[in-house]
């Protein structure tokens, strides 16, 4: 016979399982103002104002990635806020860019979001600064993070399905996903490629904190993923369906686009920002 606290733990285990694997920053954390110097703000005319819409990161002087599904058909008036930390506040950290240059991937495909990098040129170089600073990326050669290693993101997104999204920027700590799981037809299938790797967080079992949901969602996209500090990944699928089972978030492996960032950024190989 079952007993009640057995369908209890059972029921709190499929609860954590409906919510814990999540492609949103719905839960994280605040991060400390201007800890992560490299984190740009990709902003959109919205009347008057700018509107957060996805995010990026500095890589190089003059030069932020992001994901080309976040400017797929060019620039439209959009800025680019560098040393930000909160959207709403007057911070004197922050420089705003207009956007000089868009190189997105030209093997992007919007039906799976493979190739899913792109470059921006600002128009101008940033005043580098404790609170605006290039973080480096992984090229050929180094190491990505393995299966269940932690890995980290950060973002302004949404926080929950409803689309509610922060002031202030979110960071969260998550975990890498084998990316046989992720091509698995329950998961992602053909859609899912070599140029990508999934992560979420894991809840234990059986779930002590059913409402504790991380990972990154709708306007982390063109975000970095972090391995000890380094690049290694864009936020790319995140977001349409935050809280799916089976649904981890998708990122961009920089590594294998390494000769392509050089090449756009007018880099010898060797100038190429990180290890």
């Amino acid at each position: 016979m079952v007993s009640k606290k057995d369908v209890l733990v059972a029921a709190a285990a499929f609860v954590c399982a409906l919510i814990s694997h999540s492609e949103g920053i719905i839960g994280g954390r605040e991060a400390v103002a201007h800890s992560r110097p490299y984190m740009a703000s990709i902003q959109v005319p919205e009347g008057e104002n700018m509107k957060h819409e996805c995010g990026g990161f500095v890589v190089a002087d003059q030069w932020v990635m992001t994901a080309v599904h976040c400017l797929p058909t060019g620039p439209n008036g959009r800025q680019v806020v560098l040393g930000v930390h909160s959207l709403s506040e007057a911070e004197e950290t922050k420089q705003t860019f207009d956007i000089m240059e868009l190189h997105n991937h030209p093997d992007f495909k919007a039906s799976n979001y493979d190739n899913d990098i792109s470059l921006i040129k600002l128009d101008r170089p940033f005043n580098i600064s404790e609170a605006v600073k290039a973080v480096p990326f992984l090229r050929t050669g180094g190491t990505n993070p393995g299966i269940d290693e932690e890995v980290d993101s950060a973002g302004w997104g949404s926080q929950d399905d409803l689309g509610s999204r922060p002031d202030k920027l979110k960071e969260v700590v998550i975990e890498m996903v084998s990316s046989v799981r992720c091509r698995r037809s329950d998961y992602f299938g053909r859609k899912f490629t070599n140029n990508m790797m999934c992560a979420h967080k894991i809840c234990p079992d059986p779930c002590d904190q059913p409402d504790k949901k991380e990972d990154t969602c709708d306007g982390d996209s063109g975000g970095p993923l972090l391995y000890n500090g380094v690049a290694v990944g864009i936020t790319s699928n995140g977001g349409k369906k935050c809280g799916q089972i089976k649904k981890p978030g998708i990122y961009t492996i920089i590594s294998l686009y390494t000769e392509w960032i050089t090449s756009t950024m007018g880099l010898q190989p060797t100038e190429a920002v990180g290890s």
